[in-house]
């Protein structure tokens, strides 16, 4: 009896962790999708709020992923 609810809480721990994994791909999947529209909407907020226009605010994220791959972090 002992040994049948330890495998269950070691099952039961597995599940949480699949599901802890799949819900993390999805949130990845959806900010990969939205990435620039996201970056658009806080670089809107930032200039209503009286901040500068980035230069990379223009650029899509592939772009700015590949000067990256180019330049490294500055």
């Amino acid at each position: 009896m002992i040994k049948r609810k330890r495998r269950q809480k070691g099952q039961a721990f597995i599940e949480y962790v699949i599901l802890i994994v799949v819900i993390a791909l999805a949130a990845l999947f959806v900010l990969a999708s939205f990435s620039d529209r996201l970056r658009d909407m806080i670089t809107g907020v930032t200039v209503t709020l009286g901040g500068k226009k980035s230069d990379d605010a223009d650029k899509e994220s592939k772009d700015i992923i590949k000067d990256l791959d180019k330049e490294g972090l500055q």
